[in-house]
């Protein structure tokens, strides 16, 4: 029965989902172009906010824990385990008083209502995988961009989303790059839970009743570890809460 009120939930969710990036791709054209950089990332939060209350269309819930640990007026890295497209919007809203970037592949830049003009316009990097300079130098740029302004970046180390929520090996080259570059960063080890569900069938129709849970860990101070100390720790703190 579950599955099957899924089918016309999901639908009406797209149609609102993909309303959503329309009507909020020109909503962000006009801020950047008209506020600059403030006005837009206001815009981004109110798109992400819609986004995240969308998904309760589907009795998605979501719990946040640790955000007492968070620092404020320092560069921070978050670096969370990946299971799904839909992390994105509900880490971005919660974090938007810390300017959260993201590392995200090159083809991501163009083609996306919303997603796409936020990428290329926010202050986020657009690397092109195959390419490892070109990876690396935008991944210095973002490092020197929230050094510079106290600003967030978040980076999911897996590279690739887990189907099943069971994480994957970390890679540690992005991260090691923005640790050199954000000297004064603290890093903050987050573990999502139960996102994963919300893609349980495919794509279609999406799963109903996910209880996604997003903790903040405690910052460790990139200064205070060697790299592959720091890298072990983080990836080991993130993946101990891990439930799947």
């Amino acid at each position: 029965m579950k599955k099957i009120l899924s089918y016309p939930l999901s639908i009406i969710f797209y149609l609102l989902y993909g309303l959503t990036l329309l009507i909020m791709h020109v909503a962000q054209w006009l801020s950047y172009h008209l506020g600059g950089y403030k006005t837009h990332h206001k815009s981004v939060k109110i798109m992400n906010g819609i986004l995240v209350v969308l998904t309760k269309v589907l009795g998605t819930t979501y719990t946040y824990s640790g955000r007492e640990n968070l620092i404020k007026n320092v560069p921070l890295i978050f670096v969370s385990n990946h299971q799904s497209m839909f992390d994105i919007s509900p880490l971005e809203y919660d974090l938007a008083e810390y300017h959260p970037k993201f590392i995200s592949k090159i083809e991501l830049g163009k083609g996306i209502p919303s997603v796409s003009f936020n990428l290329r316009n926010g202050g986020s990097a657009l690397i092109d995988r195959r390419n490892g300079k070109q990876a690396i130098e935008e991944i210095k740029k973002l490092a020197q961009y929230i050094q510079k302004n106290n600003y967030s970046a978040i980076i999911f180390p897996e590279g690739t989303r887990s189907a099943n929520g069971v994480p994957k090996s970390f890679k540690e080259n992005g991260l090691k790059v923005l640790a050199k570059y954000a000297k004064d960063a603290y890093i903050v080890p987050v573990t999502l839970n139960n996102s994963w569900k919300l893609s349980k069938y495919g794509k279609f129709p999406m799963y109903l009743g996910a209880k996604v849970t997003i903790q903040y860990h405690k910052p460790l101070k990139v200064s205070d570890y060697k790299f592959d100390e720091l890298f072990e720790l983080t990836e080991q703190t993130v993946k101990s809460s891990i439930t799947a």
